[in-house]
């Protein structure tokens, strides 16, 4: 009977120890696991200003007459005019492309009031495409100029915006993103030192999409780029 209990014992001893053992084990897992599941999630920004480098100008006049063989000749006046002034501004002919004429017929509406002093009203839109966009500036603020030969000007209309664009992009994202994660880790350290933790590696990490829009309504040919970029830290005590 002795004999039987002894190897039971030393059995159940055994499991007890295994159980213990196992036990154990999986506490200090979970204990592990959660501290290398805390993490700290935090935003970097990089913001810069550049200069456009591209520059869209529509050069749209408008002119009224009575007879339609002198409207035409006064549109290829004018345009003959405008293009001359241009080349006076060093705008070469690639950076310029001439639309052919509008002209309406008032009379020809069924509609409204008939009794017009003049009957066509004729409109030509010349469109410059410059990478000179100092250049073109100084063009435009010397345009009104031509008023004094008779030309009026529409400037006002959603397809005579001045548009100013910045193409650069791919030049200037490395180091935009460089800068952003680099804030974004000047951040973590702030906290990690704050809340007595260590900054460990990155768990993940996501670039936000740049924007580019104009500095402010008066100076649209300077552009501020902006991206942020959101990165996750482990902390560990």
């Amino acid at each position: 009977m002795q004999s039987s209990i002894k190897p039971m014992l030393i059995l159940g001893i055994a499991i007890f120890l295994g159980l213990f053992s196992l036990g154990y084990f999986i506490s200090t897992s979970v204990i592990n696991y959660k501290q290398f599941d805390r993490t700290v999630t935090v935003k970097g920004l990089s913001q810069k200003q550049y200069s456009a480098d591209v520059v869209l100008w529509p050069i749209k006049f408008v002119t009224p007459d009575a007879n339609l063989l002198d409207l035409n000749e006064k549109i290829e006046n004018y345009t003959s005019i405008i293009l001359k002034f241009l080349k006076e501004n060093n705008i070469s002919d690639k950076e310029i492309t001439i639309q052919p004429p509008s002209i309406t017929d008032k009379l020809a509406n069924d509609y409204g009031n008939k009794n017009y002093q003049y009957r066509y009203l004729g409109t030509r839109t010349i469109n410059i495409y410059s990478k000179d966009v100092t250049k073109i500036r100084e063009a435009i603020s010397k345009l009104t100029k031509l008023n004094k030969k008779g030309i009026v000007f529409k400037i006002n209309d959603y397809d005579t915006r001045i548009e100013y664009i910045f193409t650069r992009l791919n030049e200037v994202k490395p180091q935009m993103i460089e800068e952003s994660t680099k804030k974004a880790r000047e951040v973590a350290l702030k906290f990690a030192k704050d809340s007595n933790s260590k900054l460990g590696k990155i768990r993940k990490a996501r670039q936000g999409q740049f924007s580019i829009f104009d500095r402010d309504k008066n100076t649209p040919y300077i552009k501020t780029v902006r991206v942020v970029s959101t990165v996750e830290y482990y902390l560990s005590d």
